[in-house]
């Protein structure tokens, strides 16, 4: 069983920055959709970024498209999510996920695609 674990979250002003890291042990697949997600109390669980590994493309939520980076580094396969111009909105627990995809597939920020999940990583955006 493949396990999955964030780190870098933490508590910021808004307007900072934070840099989200996912590792990964175990196999998924030759290639992977990875995720980030984030959950706010009272809300729904919200796609907020992916990648295809192979591929690489990205897709993002609207509500991040420009201040948040989904990226994978090549050295270690370890998944970024660099989140810029932080707002208070952005305060939520996020989430990585990971699904086994193919070359010629789209990462869709739908929570279903995605089996593994790491345990999460608390965000939290002050006014």
């Amino acid at each position: 069983q493949a396990q999955l674990v964030e780190s870098g979250g933490g508590s910021v002003q808004a307007g900072g920055s934070l840099k989200l890291s996912c590792t990964s042990s175990g196999y998924i697949g030759i290639t992977v959709c990875m995720a980030w997600f984030r959950q706010a109390p009272g809300k729904a669980r919200e796609g907020v970024a992916t990648i295809n590994t192979g591929n690489l493309r990205l897709n993002y939520a609207d509500s991040v498209q420009g201040r948040f980076t989904i990226y994978k580094d090549s050295a270690d396969n370890t998944v970024h999510l660099q989140m810029n111009s932080l707002k208070p909105e952005d305060t939520a627990i996020y989430y990585c996920a990971a699904a086994k995809t193919s070359w010629d597939r789209d990462c869709d920020r739908g929570e279903y695609e995605y089996n593994y999940w790491g345990p999460g990583t608390q965000v939290t955006v002050s006014s």
